[in-house]
């Protein structure tokens, strides 16, 4: 479940249930098969760009990388984001020059209003057969926009029919930290702060003097929002809407900063700065001083999602140190709220593959797309290569103890290595609980073998809290509706639009009141806050709301519409 940055990367916070515990639609071998017919497999290489970091990208001298190759021809030059992801996209759009395929998430508009990315329409009606039994009846929400109903992007981040089995946000706190707390109710930032206070207090140090941190955030770039911002709505009853709180009933958006109970999360940041509690260096160090941080084993707690911090995790698990790893924990401001981790979405549609305006050869990268998005291509993604990283005993995957045991404690040589996961983000596929053909999860991520990740002293914490698994810690997705727009944050919104400039506007005022209002002595938050607010009025934030209102609102009737709602 941790084998890949890419898959975790992925913001979906549920699925639409339905067939999720059945077997997927036979037919997918005759699909495949059909497919493979006269195809072309000589060799060819197509560049590819990637918003998300693979920093485990292997050139395609991984295990998965070659039967893909094997299997298609293909071989793929990469690139994977490094800095500011949308400056690099307006960049490509500006000079015209692409590569053949893009990942590009939210920032697609910018290569849509450059005319830099082909209409997929007629190419995945004619030469993707597998992509479209596994899309099914959501094909119309890889469309662009009502105005444009073109398919720009073949959505790949978010997985279809999903019902989620992994918890890896909340709020995050070492095994051995609430071990010696002995295994106190985590359910309020006041339980959380105590914990950690009283671990600090015992142990100021480590073993070899230095000083122990209790809580650390990851403020770098694009990171801010995972670790900082996002967490602010989730606390407060808030869905994963990106920078937006969106009304259930109305379908209104409001930029969510500018909710009161908002104020009272950060105002709480404030407070364990004040306390001494919160890294110092949380709003200046870089991502890899945060790793690093982590692979210490100093810092107490965490505010993240585990594909964020995990190499640091696992550099802790490779040195045997399990009690210093992590378990999560659905903390919110008080019993009133409801963590919404596992509030679903249904197919999300959104963020995906494009292919550009250039491309060398539209017809070989879409049948490319297309063999990932096989049975035979999702089984190779997310289990590997048979006989290699699993085997098949009496018509059942599994993974060897051997196999396992690197996945567990040598996760990212294996990950190096194997490639297992790396496709994720590039393919059409089924999500957590679909069951393949065969009877099997397309994925690994079943209560199952959930649990053969976990190392002792994680099951040791998971069964002080009567749980299994992290998840059961949750309040669960029958505990909400599932919401009409999947989420607000992949809405695809053009680049020139109005609502685009505005955000930033919006994000570069947000992203300097946040860490002072934090830092503030705290006599002086309320007076940082009320300026805050000030400063986003100013800058149009209610002309922003109204204008992403539209769009949230366009998409509950573009889905609605075309789906017979």
């Amino acid at each position: 479940m941790t084998l890949s940055f890419l898959s975790a990367c992925s913001k979906d916070n549920g699925g639409n249930g339905g067939a999720a515990s059945g077997a997927a639609p036979s037919g997918s071998s005759k699909a495949t098969e059909a497919a493979k017919e006269g195809e072309d497999l000589s060799p060819v290489t197509f560049t590819y760009f990637s918003e998300d970091p693979n920093p485990n990208w292997n050139n395609m001298q991984d295990d998965v990388s070659k039967e893909i190759t094997k299997k298609t021809g293909v071989t793929l030059d990469a690139e994977y984001a490094i800095g500011d992801p949308a400056q690099k996209v307006a960049l490509m759009a500006a000079s015209g020059e692409y590569p053949d395929i893009i990942a590009a998430k939210g920032d697609i508009g910018k290569l849509v209003d450059a005319g830099a990315v082909l209409d997929l329409t007629e190419l995945i009606d004619k030469y993707a057969p597998n992509i479209k039994k596994v899309l099914g009846p959501y094909m119309s929400r890889a469309k662009y926009t009502t105005e444009d109903q073109s398919i720009y992007s073949i959505p790949t981040w978010s997985a279809v029919d999903e019902v989620k089995a992994v918890a890896g946000g909340g709020f995050e706190l070492q095994h051995r930290v609430v071990k010696e707390a002995g295994y106190p109710t985590i359910r309020t930032v006041q339980d959380y702060e105590k914990v950690i206070k009283d671990y600090l207090a015992k142990h100021p140090t480590d073993e070899n003097g230095n000083k122990n941190i209790g809580l650390s955030l990851n403020a770098d770039d694009w990171h801010m929002y995972i670790s900082v911002t996002n967490p602010a709505a989730f606390v407060t009853g808030g869905s994963d809407d990106g920078e937006y709180f969106v009304d259930q009933q109305t379908n209104e958006a409001i930029y969510h900063f500018r909710r009161p109970e908002e104020k009272e999360y950060f105002r709480w940041l404030n407070h364990m700065n004040a306390e001494g509690l919160l890294d110092k260096e949380s709003f200046v160090q870089k991502y890899d001083q945060y790793k690093a941080k982590v692979a210490s084993g100093r810092v107490l707690g965490l505010i993240d999602q585990d594909w964020d911090y995990n190499d640091g995790q696992q550099a802790l698990k490779t040195a045997g140190k399990f009690d210093q790893t992590y378990g999560h924990y659905p903390v919110t401001m008080g019993e009133q709220f409801k963590e919404t981790s596992f509030w679903p979405t249904g197919f999300m549609g959104g963020y995906g593959i494009s292919i550009s305006s250039k491309a060398k050869d539209p017809v070989r990268i879409i049948k490319f797309l297309d063999y990932l998005a096989s049975d035979e291509g999702q089984i190779l993604n997310n289990w590997g290569v048979e006989g290699k990283h699993y085997v098949v005993e009496n018509g059942k995957r599994v993974v060897p103890k051997e196999v396992q045991d690197r996945i567990n404690n040598d996760n990212t040589a294996f990950t190096k290595e194997s490639g297992l996961g790396f496709y994720w983000n590039i393919m059409v596929h089924y999500g957590d609980g679909v069951k393949d053909p065969t009877g099997n999860y397309y994925t690994k991520n079943s209560p199952e073998m959930i649990t053969e990740g976990y190392s002792d002293v994680e099951k040791e914490t998971l069964a002080a809290y009567k749980a299994k698994t992290w998840k059961d810690l949750f309040p669960k997705e029958d505990e909400f509706n599932v919401k009409a727009y999947g989420a607000a944050w992949n809405i695809q919104i053009p680049g020139e639009d109005e609502v685009s400039i505005l955000g930033n506007k919006m994000k570069d005022i947000t992203w300097k009141r946040i860490p002072e209002a934090i830092l503030a002595k705290p006599e002086d938050f309320d007076k940082i806050w009320d300026a805050y607010q000030n400063d986003l009025i100013k800058a149009g934030v209610e002309k922003m709301e109204k204008g992403y209102t539209k769009y949230v609102q366009d998409r509950v009737k573009l889905w609605g519409a075309d789906e017979g709602k």
